[in-house]
Formats: structure tokens, C-alpha cells, sequence
């Protein structure tokens, strides 16, 4: 059993609060009178995306900190590269600072099979359901990947900040809550990550349902399912989402939707796809996780 962290790491976590603002982490101004100076221990704690309760009995040295959790505050109080280090010493995980993660590329078997799917939407999504490649019919159904920077080209991103694919989805609400559940799996595959802390601290800032579902703690490793989209060229849409995860441990998984022949569905997805080239695209220099 390991021991709680000394009285070291509360004065450290309450004196890097005291010197942030609450506008310099995305938090709105209330223009109401701030009993402390920085931020508050529940708007810490909103920003690591933990319960007010632990982070107080984090900060009171009750208990000892996880490293997915020092990962979130690494982000949450903005701290630079020696005030983690310090952080982690303080709490006892000098050995668990997170690591440098690899760039992820795109398989080629994914890539090749990307380019002769024109029928149907498909993507290749890597860690943190990042979208790193697809062809056409997925650009025609969700939105121009390519004019999305790729540092924020993420599926879960962008079904909590895009008001066009959020409207795209007819039960967002349950799209929204699996692909939660899907990055929360992810996550326990490396907790560690500081790319995916920076992502769920984000989201958890700017919306108050990931905030919720993602302290509901629900893991979803569906390979399959049904998604309902209402499609501003061609309507409502019915369809198959199928994922295939990459045989190499690369956390790729190959994501395609597909209707059933002789639906409406069918009919109007072969519409929406004949409208666009049906030419592959993906991003060559996806950049490295900082």
C-alpha cells in the first residue's frame, strides 16, 4: 500500500491556483466578488475533469494521486515541463511522468482500403479518436476534414464543438454519450496520455454533458451499432457503423458506415457520395503529441 503525499504537494497545488485567473483557463468571468486569489478549488477541479471531494482531499494530502490524474493537472494549472516533474516528485510518482508518444501514421492496409470504399463513409481513427485519414464519402456525410487543422481533428471534438455535425447526428445524445464511453476505454489503454489530458480538460471547460458523462465513468468497446443522421442534402439517413480495430496494437481502428440495399438510406447515401470525387484523403504530417 502506498503512503499519502506529504503536506508538500497541498501547499504546491494551493499556491499554483492562487496564481492563475480563471480567464486565462477558459473559465467565463462572473464579475462577482473572489473570496481567494486564482482559481477555486472546484474550478481546479472542473478543469481536471475529478470531483470537488478528491481534489480537496488531494490538496489536504488525504489521498494519493493517480497519474492520469497528475496528468489532468499538469494541464489544468498550465504547469511547464519542471513544475510537472516537481509536481510527480511531490507525489510520489517520479517515475510515471508521462511519456513521449509516437506520431501516429496511418497504416498502409487502411489507407489502400480507404481508397476503393467510394460508396460508402469510412475512416481510419487513431488514439484519442483522432481521425488521421478518410475518403470522400466520409467527408461528404460529416464535414471537409481537411479544412480542420489536424491538431483538433478529433471525432469526439468535433461532435461536442461543430454545430454542423452535432445537427448531423438525430440522436446526439447517444452518439455523443458511446463516444465518451469509447475514449473513457481508451484512456485505461494509456491513462497517461497528455494529449487525451488536454482533451477531456477541454471539453469538460466547454460542455457540460461531456463534463457529466465523463465523471459517469461508462466504457464502451462496441464494435458495432446504429446511427440515425439527418443530412442537409439528402435527409435522414439510417446506418451501420462497424469499426475494426488494427491487428498491431496501434490503437487504429477503421470505422465504415453502411445501408441496407434498397432502403432509402441506400438511395440516398449513393446520391450524396456520386456528388463528391471519390479520391482518399489523409493528413501526411500528422503532428506528434507534445
Amino acid at each position: 500500500m502506498h503512503p499519502t503525499p506529504g503536506p508538500a504537494l497541498g501547499a504546491f497545488l494551493r499556491a499554483r491556483r492562487a496564481q492563475l485567473a480563471p480567464q486565462e483557463c477558459g473559465l467565463p468571468a462572473t464579475g462577482a466578488f473572489r473570496k481567494v486569489a486564482g482559481l477555486r478549488r472546484e474550478e481546479v477541479a472542473q478543469l481536471a475533469a475529478i470531483s470537488v471531494g478528491y481534489y480537496t482531499r488531494l490538496e489536504q494530502g488525504r489521498v494519493r494521486a493517480s497519474a492520469s490524474v497528475l496528468a489532468t493537472l499538469v494541464r489544468a494549472l498550465r504547469l511547464d515541463e519542471a513544475e510537472a516533474r516537481y509536481l510527480y516528485e511531490l507525489a510520489g510518482r517520479g517515475d510515471a511522468r508521462p511519456r513521449r508518444r509516437p506520431v501516429q501514421h496511418v497504416r498502409p492496409a487502411p489507407g489502400r482500403l480507404l481508397a476503393q470504399l467510394t460508396h460508402v463513409p469510412a475512416m481510419v481513427l487513431g488514439r484519442r479518436l483522432d481521425v488521421l485519414a478518410w475518403n470522400a464519402a466520409a467527408a461528404a456525410l460529416y464535414t471537409d476534414f481537411a479544412s480542420v487543422p489536424s491538431g483538433r481533428r478529433n471525432y469526439v471534438r468535433l461532435l461536442f464543438t461543430d454545430p454542423a455535425v452535432r445537427d448531423l447526428h438525430r440522436r446526439w445524445s447517444h452518439d455523443a454519450r458511446d463516444a465518451v464511453a469509447a475514449l473513457r476505454a481508451q484512456a485505461a489503454a494509456d491513462p497517461d496520455d497528455p494529449g487525451l489530458a488536454r482533451l477531456v480538460g477541454e471539453l469538460s471547460v466547454r460542455d457540460r454533458d461531456f463534463r457529466t458523462w465523463w465523471a459517469e465513468h461508462q466504457v464502451s468497446g462496441a464494435g458495432h451499432g446504429t446511427k440515425h443522421y439527418r443530412h442537409p442534402l439528402v435527409g435522414d439517413l439510417t446506418l451501420d457503423c462497424d469499426t475494426w480495430a488494427a491487428p498491431d496494437g496501434s490503437g487504429q481502428r477503421l470505422m465504415v458506415l453502411t445501408a441496407e440495399p434498397g432502403t432509402p438510406s441506400h438511395d440516398a447515401l449513393r446520391i450524396l457520395t456520386s456528388w463528391h470525387a471519390p479520391q482518399p484523403a489523409t493528413d501526411e504530417t500528422e503532428h506528434p503529441t507534445r
